[in-house]
């Protein structure tokens, strides 16, 4: 008899039996409706839209106080309801249930989905009879598990019948078939969600139409090819054969997917055994498995092995399957966290603000409205007895409710309440400007700073894939404060491994979870990791004025001000991503649409330097994660404290796991493991010339990765007599001591007018005397010690160049005396020749460089600014317009600045020429360095 299904979709070139013999109406029909089900009920609705007549409909008895969905729609429509828990005793029909079925009077049964036994005085009851639905291409897969067994068995076509119902197993004579191809990568839900649902239901409608109207074929089954399926809702019948080949474990696993799953038995390390049920199977092209840590199946012969990507199992023709999840017991996991959730306890409740408990109320009456039953943290919507459509309609519903971004796989991940609630409160959080609090847990090791009047807590180890953990060895390095020499903490050391571990939780994440969300979304969260820093940001510019030395006052102005507009800047770009529309010349009579499409690069690997640790990896990753990519970090070794304080608040901010990546140690082993990993398909790197070309090579012999470089300089800044003399000598100082002179784009080079050039060299050294040297928490300070031991040393070598080369030091060269910590005084060269090594060279510290010129002869100032291989920024003063653009026009360099310096802003490019490397941080433009241009062409 027929039985019912569950799954939906398009069809494809499906075709109709319309020969045979044909019925001849007498009478109007008078239809009764028998089953269940959302099918069932959509069916009843589609009639009476046709104007068919229902005198009644006759379905299961509630389950647990719950109304099946096909008598709740009968009774909005006034139609008679009858609810039977059975419909025969001991095989005998019984008596007052035929009675109350002949009361209505129906010529006509339709059974759409049943699952019950209709006595044949019902089927044969009707005067027209009973037509029955059946999900499969009869005689093929007789049964009750028809869908499940078109799968297993590979058949290449799938399809169902409307059959008029006899004294047989789905034996009857067909009235009505449609095929649809089976697709490599269709499960038992896919195949009914696309074609057996949607067509089965206006199949159903066209069949009474055609009883309607006296044209419905009775044609009679063959035995030929006829088969006879076990049910598999029976669970002896549910285990994996695992001695089969690939393909046929591969079919029997997608045949049970989602509900109820594929069944096997994991033979545990301790003896004991665990039943599982596996899900989202795909045979795989891998033939090896190096890195795979063995799992032992009950009854195989073959091996099977738990990698980052899934569970894969040795067919017994050697080819592989890889299941992406595995249950076991109420809990459904990612199969490649087999061995590491074996030990795992239940994740901490979150704590839920008021708004949130809101939603908590709103979802648990859902839940009940689905269920009929009471909610709590512990209740399983499977266990209830829920369906696939009851799946489909608690989608929606939380959905259309809550506006959060789930699918069924939300749902079947965590099937109890506990667990769901807290799905949707983490993706409401991280898709919404909610409260999202600090009250989220987060286990790490951590070290707590005490300083500013606050207790900053701060992570020490790695961030790879969500989760703080230790390198391997549990290797780590000495952080040192260079205020006073002092260890702060120590933090994890990557190693290869360790880096090749965040390369792949990158590459999941990028394939997997990050795809799922929507450009708008990400902005969302770009947003949210914005207002948390800014709501963090003395704790961030304390941390980063302890770790880097920074100022306190110019780290929270702009090492955090600029890093969170940054944040905000791009999350505006995130779904302004384009591409465009292009005019092509076809060759007629074809007409041809041409369009490009901008897509994220992928896995992409950043290096950061010391001197702005948060700022540049903000400018870097916004633009980087607001494209759509991953990202694994590696900040600069002897400060990566502010990265690592940023990386819990990613997780705060709701990013998922995976998408942003945290690697701390040493840059010739993380930074190299990096630059020849062949899943990173990008490098943004920032710091010396020596290293930039290093890292590029490694990019091209690895993989021929996409790169940019932000790289040394030795910027020129041109001071003319007709400057405005105050603020010249103002920003001049600035452009040198700014951020004690460890910046990219710090005037290397000062070319000042030799009619001013006395003059501004007194005002110069006036004003370094009056600034404050000290500790750079002191709201006073404005000059803090030098980032690290090795660069103060290198200072002090280069200023002992300078002088033996013969230039003139009126100011500093020196550590500061009779001062703890790396304090280097400021350092004016005057009288510095163009082939002397500190007008060549970069120094990247406090140390101004001044030479002269005449104004006479513009072309040979503007070719001494340009003798250099750098071309990072450049700048000038002067009153004359003309004279600035000209110079502008002439200099060799990415940024220049027209009475001003320092002025760079989240919105204008920033990068250089020459060796100071290539691409373009900040700015639309810097977006381009993390996408890549795909062009469709489409013929029509």
């Amino acid at each position: 008899m027929g039985d019912a299904v569950k799954s939906d979709a398009k069809t494809n070139g499906f075709h109709k039996v319309t020969n045979g013999h044909h019925q001849q109406q007498q009478e109007e029909l008078k239809i009764a409706i028998i089953g269940q089900s959302n099918f069932a009920a959509e069916v009843l609705e589609l009639l009476l839209e046709r104007d068919h007549l229902i005198v009644g409909v006759f379905t299961i008895a509630d389950k647990a106080a719950r109304e099946d969905v096909l008598a709740t729609v009968a009774r909005q429509h006034g139609i008679p309801v009858f609810k039977f828990s059975a419909w025969r005793r001991k095989g005998v029909p019984i008596p007052e249930v035929l009675e109350q079925y002949r009361s209505v009077g129906a010529n006509l049964n339709v059974l759409p989905f049943c699952s019950q036994f209709i006595p044949m005085e019902v089927i044969d009851g009707a005067a027209y009879g009973s037509i029955c639905y059946h999900p499969s291409i009869l005689p093929l897969h007789r049964g009750a598990s028809a869908i499940s067994w078109t799968l297993i068995e590979g058949d290449e076509r799938a399809g169902f019948s409307i059959f008029w119902a006899d004294d047989g197993l789905d034996t009857g004579p067909i009235l009505l078939q449609k095929q649809c191809p089976v697709y490599g990568d269709d499960t038992l839900d896919t195949l009914y969600k696309r074609f057996l649902y949607p067509e089965g239901v206006t199949a159903m409608a066209e069949a009474v139409d055609l009883i309607a109207a006296g044209t419905a074929p009775k044609i009679p089954q063959t035995e030929i090819g006829a088969s006879y399926d076990p049910a598999l809702f029976r669970e002896e019948n549910q285990y994996l054969n695992l001695n089969q080949p690939a393909v046929r474990i591969f079919n029997f696993i997608r045949g049970l997917d989602s509900v109820p799953g594929a069944l096997a038995v994991v033979q545990m390390e301790d003896g004991e055994e665990a039943t599982v049920r596996l899900y989202g199977a795909s045979l795989s092209a891998r033939r090896s498995m190096v890195n795979g840590k063995p799992i032992q199946f009950k009854g195989s012969t073959g091996s099977a092995f738990v990698t980052r990507e899934g569970i894969f199992i040795t067919g017994s023709d050697g080819s592989l399957v890889r299941v992406r999840r595995i249950k076991r017991g109420n809990r459904v996991i990612a199969a490649g966290e087999w061995f590491e959730q074996l030990g795992t306890t239940k994740a901490t409740p979150l704590v839920l603000t008021e708004k949130e408990q809101e939603q908590d109320t709103l979802l648990r009456s859902i839940w009940k409205s689905i269920l009929k039953v009471e909610i709590g943290p512990e209740t399983d919507f499977f266990a209830c007895g829920a369906g696939s459509m009851d799946v489909v309609r608690l989608v929606e519903e939380v959905k259309d409710t809550l506006e959060v971004p789930i699918d069924n796989e939300t749902l079947f991940m965590a099937p109890m309440y506990g667990e769901f609630l807290q799905e949707v409160i983490q993706r409401l959080r991280s898709g919404s400007n909610g409260d999202r609090g600090t009250n989220i847990p987060l286990d790490y090791i951590h070290v707590v700073l005490k300083a500013n009047r606050r207790k900053i807590a701060v992570p020490t180890q790695l961030f790879i894939n969500g989760r703080f953990v230790d390198a391997k060895g549990a290797k780590t390095i000495p952080i040192v404060n260079p205020t006073n020499e002092q260890v702060i903490c120590d933090v994890a050391n990557a190693s290869k491994a360790d880096v090749d571990d965040a390369v792949q939780a990158a590459d999941e994440a990028f394939r997997g979870i990050w795809t799922s969300i929507s450009a708008r979304e990400r902005g969302q969260l770009m947003y949210r990791l914005a207002e948390l820093m800014e709501q963090h940001r003395e704790e961030l510019a304390t941390v980063e004025s302890i770790d880097s030395g920074a100022v306190y006052t110019l780290a929270l102005k702009t090492h955090v001000g600029m890093s969170i507009d940054a944040w905000r800047y791009y999350a505006g770009w995130a779904d302004k991503i384009e591409g465009s529309t292009i005019p092509v010349s076809p060759a007629r009579p074809n007409r041809v649409l041409t369009f490009t499409k901008k897509e994220p690069i992928g896995v992409c690997a950043l290096i950061t330097p010391w001197n702005y640790p948060l700022m540049m990896l903000s400018w870097k990753m916004a633009a980087c994660i607001a494209a759509g990519n991953t990202v694994v970090i590696k900040p600069a070794q002897v400060c990566p404290l502010t990265a690592l304080k940023f990386a819990e608040l990613t997780v705060r901010a709701g990013f998922p796991p995976g998408v942003i990546n945290v690697v701390t140690g040493t840059g010739s082993l993380a930074g190299q493991a990096l630059a020849d990993h062949p899943a990173v398909r990008k490098l943004g790197f920032t710091g010396s010339t020596p290293i930039g070309k290093r890292i590029m090579a490694s990019c091209a012999e690895s993989n021929i990765k996409k790169c940019s470089m932000e790289l040394g300089g030795k910027s020129p800044l041109v001071i003319f007599a007709d400057c405005d003399l105050e603020k010249a000598v103002r920003l001049g100082m600035s452009s040198v001591f700014f951020n004690k002179g460890e910046n990219c784009i710090a005037a290397g080079r000062l070319f000042v007018e030799d009619r001013i050039h006395d003059e501004f060299v007194r005002k110069v050294i006036r004003g370094i005397k009056t600034m404050k040297i000290g500790d750079p928490l002191d709201r006073a300070t404005a000059h803090g010690p030098q980032n690290h031991r090795a660069h103060l040393e290198k200072l002090q070598e280069y200023c002992a160049i300078g002088v033996k080369e013969g230039a003139k030091l009126l100011y500093g060269g020196k550590r500061v005396p009779k001062m703890e910590g790396l304090f280097f005084e400021p350092t004016v060269f005057t009288d510095v020749e163009d082939h002397m090594y500190i007008a060549r060279e970069e120094s990247f510290g406090p140390i101004m460089v001044i030479s002269k010129f005449h104004a006479s002869d513009f072309d040979a100032l503007v070719a001494r600014a340009n003798s250099t291989e750098y071309g990072l920024a450049s700048g000038v003063f002067t009153q004359d317009i003309a004279k600035a653009l000209r110079f502008a026009e002439r200099v060799e360099a990415g940024t220049v600045f027209v009475n001003t310096y320092n002025k760079t802003d989240v919105a204008a490019p920033f990068g250089g020429f020459k060796q100071s490397g290539f691409g373009k941080d900040l700015g639309k433009e810097a977006l381009n360095e993390y996408l890549r241009t795909k062009c469709v062409t489409v013929e029509y």
